[in-house]
């Protein structure tokens, strides 16, 4: 039998015990280089907007955003609930120590709430339908029909888009007065029957981009049918531009809804005025009683209140359309 040499045997082992460390080694920095991979990918995403990095951005953002559109709501919901010893105590600025509610009742009687809300409400909704029916119909004509002069048109109507409105007040302030229209909700309402009125040629801008998006295979079917424009107008694509409808209806409302500027200058010495109107004439009374010295220390809570009255109808509204809303700009190309 062969001898075996002794002296080779921790050699080999040491041998042994190298590779496998170096094997070990190896799987370690595998490991280590697919943890970082990984986590490159989770903080940065294989994509620029997969990330979290950039999640955390985008949210930065828009938390800071929301803030700055709800710092002034909040302040004043907590503001028109202060009694006295609220207002008067510097150690309440946000939250009052109690609640509340006689500032609204107070508001309400100042802008004779009750009437004046149903003006509001009546104009803009007059508006609103009368918008929808109005710029549906010019937007469809321009995008799907051929007629005379077809591009003057358009650059008229990008025109009329772009030009301030306080340029043609004046005349247009003359021509009324002329009609008999003044101190009365027809020059708001009349023009909007013709596609104008207030943004009204952004609203044919939204109906054309949409009716453009439409194949145009819904023409051929339709004319195949028997169908002549008006038939196909308002059996086929108006009821398809739902989506633009419901963003044309809540722009449009409101807009008139907030308007002040042309209640103003129309129905400057009219006796039954929208909210806007009242909230400029109660803040011009509050004015002049403080000028007098009869200012109260509830002239600021009486003014929140004043104000939550005034937009509380809209957050209701947008609460309940929402969804449709978002929809709507997206499916019209706003957010392009």
């Amino acid at each position: 039998m062969g001898l075996i040499d002794r002296s080779d045997v921790p050699i080999e082992r040491m041998n042994r015990g190298f590779k496998l460390r170096g094997k070990l080694d190896l799987l370690r920095d595998r490991n280590l280089r697919g943890n970082l991979e990984l986590l490159r990918y989770r903080v940065l995403g294989t994509e620029i907007d997969k990330g979290l990095l950039f999640k955390a951005a985008v949210y930065i953002i828009l938390i800071n955003v929301a803030f700055i559109y709800l710092k002034p709501i909040l302040y004043m919901v907590t503001t028109m609930v202060k009694d006295a010893r609220n207002i008067l105590d510097p150690s309440v600025i946000w939250v009052p120590k109690s609640i509340y509610w006689g500032h609204l009742k107070e508001a309400s009687e100042m802008l004779h709430y009750g009437k004046s809300f149903l003006i509001s409400l009546s104009l803009a909704s007059s508006v609103a339908v009368l918008q929808v029916i109005s710029c549906a119909i010019a937007g469809y004509a321009f995008a799907r029909l051929d007629f005379p002069f077809k591009k003057l048109w358009g650059a008229l109507l990008l025109f009329t888009f772009i030009m301030p409105p306080q340029i043609t007040i004046l005349p247009s302030i003359m021509l009324f007065k002329s009609f008999g229209w003044l101190n009365t909700f027809l020059p708001m309402v009349v023009p909007a029957l013709f596609g104008h009125g207030l943004k009204g040629a952004l609203f044919v801008i939204i109906y054309r981009s949409f009716y453009s998006t439409l194949p145009k295979e819904l023409d051929e079917a339709a004319r195949m049918d028997g169908a002549g424009p008006f038939r196909m107008f308002f059996r086929v694509m108006f009821p398809i531009a739902r989506s633009a409808t419901v963003v044309v209806v809540l722009f449009s409302f409101v807009w008139n809804w907030n308007d002040f500027y042309f209640p103003s200058l129309y129905m400057f010495t009219a006796e039954h005025v929208p909210l806007s109107i009242t909230l400029a004439r109660m803040a011009g009374e509050m004015k002049i009683a403080e000028g007098a010295g009869e200012l109260t220390v509830y002239a600021e809570s009486i003014k929140m209140a004043a104000s939550f009255l005034i937009i509380m109808p809209l957050l209701v509204i947008y609460l309940f359309a929402q969804r449709w809303f978002v929809e709507g700009v997206e499916r019209t190309g706003l957010v392009e």
